[in-house]
């Protein structure tokens, strides 16, 4: 096993507000979700939360849809840093910062590869599972 399995946290050890904004993010099609636990390597926040929305709409769809899951989930946000044509939106709400991104800026920025050294967890294990569209629901 590596010391990156060996570290990683299980989905019992992830705080639930993580879970509930990939599920969102996942639900509204942002592309290549990541989340990396930085708490080892930051100061200032314990994950990040990095996706890829396919144009300034969907952008702004992510961003009110997570503004909704913060919000009901009393989560305070110290801020939310955009601009118009930025093709970049920053959450932070001090325990995670999510970062959402046009394709372009994410090429360009690469956080994943600026936070190298964090632990990324898998995204998977915090999806719930939906039957697949028509599928006949079992009882």
């Amino acid at each position: 096993m590596s010391e990156t399995e060996s570290k990683s946290p299980s989905a019992d050890q992830i705080p639930p507000i993580i879970a509930e904004l990939v599920q969102a993010l996942d639900d509204k099609k942002t592309a290549d979700l990541c989340v990396l636990k930085v708490d080892e390597q930051s100061s200032i926040t314990d994950y990040l939360i990095l996706g890829t929305g396919m144009a300034g709409p969907h952008l702004r769809a992510l961003r009110v849809e997570l503004e909704k899951v913060l919000d009901a989930a009393g989560a305070p946000i110290a801020g939310v840093d955009f601009g118009e044509d930025s093709g970049w939106i920053v959450f932070d709400a001090y325990q995670v910062m999510i970062h959402l991104f046009m394709p372009e800026q994410r090429e360009i920025y690469q956080l994943e590869k600026l936070w190298g050294d964090a632990i990324e967890l898998d995204v998977e294990s915090m999806l719930v599972s939906k039957p697949e569209q028509g599928a006949p629901i079992n009882d």
